[in-house]
């Protein structure tokens, strides 16, 4: 038997036959959904043994090793009620953490209010650059339901849509995309002048297609007039929610779009890397949540024109939905991320 997990975290025991069962399973839905291919049959015995490995912790050979990039990292400290300023969390992520790209944050991580203290989130990044070596993003998520009523000036689609009002809900969401893109726009312009390496939409099209377009749009903007700025697009789930269901970008709808496509929408915009994003089943076992991610994040990878940094964490990625991720699972998907699906990041 083997000890393993299910998608909540909890600890299970399974035979070996009733993973690759679940494996296999994993790989089906990931195939007819994402209409992406399957694992191959090295793929799934690779998989196996990483699953099986009867140790804790599992990682990649040497040579294997992946570039990593993080979220919103000062608000990892601060959420911990550690009385550390944010330049200071960012040094100790490099020299004691070893990390290999830095972030800065606001504490709400989210870009509608960062908008309001731009100039201290300069000074923030400016000081930081003087102290730190790796490069260092600006990371704020889009969340574009913030720009509706109460918290917003327009209205709430989500209000407007039960209510019959089809026409307004559509204009709504369009309102709230183009606030969206000029404050994404408005921090773009602001990092550059303070140095910042880049930015990190992270959680990009939680607020659904209008969303990701708002995005979009900005990162094409931002890209021509910052050649060189490095802009990297996490996403918020596996699919494009379609709240709007008729937003199209380049003459492509994007509600309903799956990783591979995500990916290929965000390197035609201009962005530098995607983050491709599985959502973990909690009610499934660990075997069959990360062979269903790694079905998707392994074609997108291989068909992305940018890299790829497969989100790998806390309910994503395979990992259980767990506040704290346990290392045996984190451990193994990262493993599996790197050897079998050939990413470039996570």
């Amino acid at each position: 038997m083997v000890t393993t997990r299910m998608g909540d975290g909890a600890i299970v025991q399974m035979s070996e036959a009733e993973i690759r069962k679940d494996i296999e399973d994993g790989i089906e839905d990931a195939s007819r959904k994402g209409k992406c291919p399957p694992l191959t049959e090295s793929d799934i015995l690779h998989l196996m043994d990483i699953v099986c490995d009867k140790r804790k912790f599992v990682s990649v050979e040497r040579g294997n090793e992946l570039v990593l990039t993080y979220d919103s990292q000062p608000l990892k400290f601060t959420r911990l009620g550690l009385p550390i300023a944010m330049p200071q969390i960012l040094q100790t992520y490099e020299r004691v953490l070893m990390a290999d790209t830095l972030e800065m944050a606001y504490v709400h991580y989210s870009a509608k209010p960062v908008r309001m203290i731009l100039p201290e989130e300069q000074y923030a990044v400016a000081e930081t650059l003087l102290g730190t070596v790796p490069a260092l993003l600006y990371g704020v998520m889009p969340n574009m339901p913030l720009y509706t009523k109460p918290e917003g000036p327009f209205d709430n689609a989500s209000e407007l849509l039960p209510a019959g009002k089809i026409d307004e809900a559509l204009a709504a969401q369009m309102e709230c995309a183009d606030a969206l893109e000029n404050d994404l726009l408005s921090l773009g312009r602001a990092m550059d002048t303070a140095g910042a390496d880049g930015l990190d939409l992270d959680t990009t099209a939680a607020g659904g297609d209008a969303e990701f377009y708002g995005c979009l749009n900005a990162i094409e903007k931002l890209r021509a007039e910052f050649p060189r700025m490095n802009i990297n697009v996490g996403m918020a789930g596996e699919f494009i929610l379609g709240f709007h269901g008729q937003v199209k970008y380049k003459g492509e709808r994007l509600a309903g779009m799956y990783p591979a496509d995500q990916c290929r929408m965000v390197a035609a915009a201009g962005g530098n890397i995607c983050g491709a994003v599985v959502n973990t089943n909690t009610n499934r076992s660990f075997p069959w949540n990360i062979a269903r991610a790694l079905t998707h994040c392994k074609h997108a990878a291989e068909v992305s024109p940018i890299p790829v940094h497969a989100n790998v964490g806390m309910g994503v990625g395979g990992v259980p939905m767990q506040m704290t991720p346990p290392i045996d699972c984190v451990s193994r998907a990262s493993t599996a991320m790197a050897e079998i699906g050939r990413l470039d990041g996570l």
